[in-house]
């Protein structure tokens, strides 16, 4: 199912998404009594999607990230693929929403699109076993890890450069009928202005999302709700002020954002 976060009339509550755009009404919103981190009931109180504003569809207490991932994105930049995975933060600050706009950083003239898979972590985890990656995921939904590249060059630690304000739109709900067999061979796009800028599969990954939570909670305690980013395939440029910027992945949806001038 897809499961939405989302505000009406001042009201902040999780949805079960129903439908598409091409039904006669649109797709829906049927809001649950809860939250989607532990057994729900759906309330029945539908609302159209086109009446509501979607927000991010977690508010993690913090995203990992995953750099050079994707053997084809570390070359064009110069990089080799790291023999252990590279992980960094992104802090909660940065997470914005469908349709929110990012702000382009003053620190910066270099800033780049990552189109990326985020998985959503559904249960507090620690030390998982490769074969209980499952169960502590909840589902699945497009990231868009913005980077300062210059701030990336310049600074031997990515924290400005990947966690400034708005640099990590999430959305637009959770996908959550996916298991860890589809999720490694889905399609990732990336489109600036309608334009096509990346094309790639989740199968590419170096390693795959099983490793990437064993290393990860080797190290530390995921909670319910954060996201791990995954890494991006090759093709990754430049966004201006003004760019519409668009995550499409395979299966769950498309996250669109515009950049605007930092005020």
């Amino acid at each position: 199912m897809r499961i939405a976060r989302f505000s009406i009339d001042g009201n902040v509550a999780f949805g079960v998404v129903e439908g598409e755009p091409s039904d006669p009404d649109g797709p829906v919103i049927d809001i649950i009594k809860g939250h989607p981190f532990a057994e729900f009931e759906r309330s029945g109180q539908k609302v159209p999607l086109s009446k509501v504003r979607l927000l991010p569809p977690v508010l993690p207490n913090k995203v990992v990230g995953i750099g050079r991932n994707y053997a084809e994105h570390a070359a064009e930049l110069g990089n080799e693929v790291p023999d252990v995975p590279v992980v960094f933060f992104k802090p909660s600050t940065s997470v914005v929403g469908p349709g929110d706009p990012v702000a382009y950083p003053s620190f910066s003239s270099e800033v780049h699109y990552e189109a990326e898979l985020a998985v959503v972590i559904g249960r507090m985890c620690r030390e998982v076993p490769r074969e209980r990656v499952q169960d502590v995921i909840l589902g699945y939904t497009c990231g868009n890890d913005i980077t300062a590249r210059d701030a990336q060059r310049r600074e031997k630690q990515w924290a400005r450069a990947k966690g400034f304000d708005t640099s990590c739109p999430l959305g637009p709900w959770v996908e959550t009928d996916i298991d860890l067999t589809r999720a490694g061979d889905l399609g990732i796009m990336c489109t600036v202005n309608g334009e096509q800028r990346q094309l790639g599969r989740t199968s590419e990954m170096v390693r795959p999302i099983e490793d990437l939570i064993v290393h990860i909670t080797e190290a530390m305690t995921l909670l319910p709700g954060d996201v791990v980013l995954t890494g991006t395939p090759a093709g990754v440029g430049p966004l201006s002020v003004g760019d519409e910027v668009a995550v499409t992945i395979e299966g769950i949806g498309t996250l669109t954002n515009k950049v605007i001038k930092r005020g």
